[in-house]
């Protein structure tokens, strides 16, 4: 059987250990994967590359994916769907393993309800946000990244009696801003799940300056709102203009928090944007099994001809679960944020 992988959506790391693992698993049963090159852009236009043993070697400590990604959705061309049947009639590949988010999730499950394509998913995103698993790889690392700057960031807030606003990615939901605030010892965050008012941020920083606490840590997510007591609230954008699929630009929260807790306590406060850092650079050891679990996984479900699924971690196992039920986001654990309260 000839397998396609592709990785597709914000790039993750752990990316290449899935792709290594899919691949050396099929390589050991006698089947040939190939690299569909930029997401599903790779099967539609048939840019292809091979993976064999030589491809596949080194792999598993690299950040990124040696195959490219891109967010190329085939239903959002005239000719999408088309040429996804068309490289399917001619034989580019047998099945594909579909590497991705919540979007590419949602492109596979309508390219198997639609076209009939045999795929199987692995659920991919540094936000830890996808129906169905309890977790994705790359959030470890992300969390690890943030966790180490907010500890950094202690040092030089405390030597300069500054309030420092940390934003982290985190698009629809909070999980990577409720763990690395806990982690770091954050003394806010805010998430998208729920609107936190600038006022009530600003009465715990003064609460802390009044018990000797010259300093504090405020870890916002990307794509929390900025909110106030009289029940207004706006999501705060990088600019108007959306990306070439519609997405919106997101960024500047941090920068707009920081403003606003400024005039609100009088106090000094800064803001680091951790932004593309968070998805960079080599996996952790946690990050590195998972996606090596996820890779031979999918690679199993594909010689089993269980299309149309996506792997799954529910509790220490992983198992295929129908993409018909990887639908929407799954937002953070609120019980996370009540306990982050707790040292607020």
């Amino acid at each position: 059987m000839r397998v396609g992988i592709l990785t597709a959506g914000g790039d993750c790391p752990g990316l290449n250990a899935v792709i290594r693992a899919a691949g050396r698993k099929l390589l050991r049963e006698g089947h040939e994967p190939v690299g569909l090159l930029r997401g599903y852009r790779g099967l539609a236009h048939q840019e292809h590359r091979s993976l064999d043993h030589e491809a596949l070697s080194g792999l598993l400590p690299m950040g990124g994916t040696i195959l490219s990604t891109s967010s190329y959705d085939p239903f959002r061309h005239d000719d999408g769907p088309a040429l996804v049947r068309a490289a399917m009639e001619r034989c580019d590949v047998d099945a594909v393993i579909a590497i991705g988010g919540e979007h590419t999730m949602e492109i596979t499950r309508e390219l198997h309800a639609q076209l009939g394509l045999p795929v199987v998913g692995v659920p991919k995103t540094i936000d830890n946000d996808i129906v169905g698993t309890d977790r994705t790889f790359g959030f470890d690392t992300a969390v690890h990244v943030a966790t180490e700057a907010i500890d950094r960031l202690h040092s030089t807030a405390q030597s300069h009696d500054r309030v420092m606003v940390v934003e982290v990615m985190g698009r629809n939901a909070g999980w990577i801003a409720v763990t690395a605030g806990i982690a770091g010892g954050a003394d806010g965050i805010l998430v998208p799940e729920v609107d936190i008012p600038v006022e009530q941020i600003a009465s715990t920083i003064r609460q802390r300056h009044d018990r000797g606490k010259d300093f504090s840590i405020i870890v916002v997510s990307e794509g929390a709102r900025l909110a106030f007591e009289d029940g207004s609230s706006k999501k705060v954008r990088a600019n108007e203009t959306t990306d070439e699929y519609g997405y919106e630009r997101l960024g500047g929260i941090g920068a707009a928090l920081a403003q606003e807790l400024e005039a609100a306590t009088g106090y000094e406060t800064r803001v680091v944007v951790l932004g593309h850092i968070q998805r960079g650079g080599t996996p952790t050891a946690t990050d590195r099994v998972l996606a090596t679990r996820y890779g031979v996984a999918a690679a199993e479900a594909v010689m089993a001809e269980h299309y149309g699924t996506m792997v799954a971690l529910r509790g220490s196992e992983i198992v295929p679960i129908p993409l018909a039920e990887v639908v929407g986001v799954k937002g953070v654990d609120l019980r996370l944020l009540e306990l982050a309260t707790t040292f607020f």
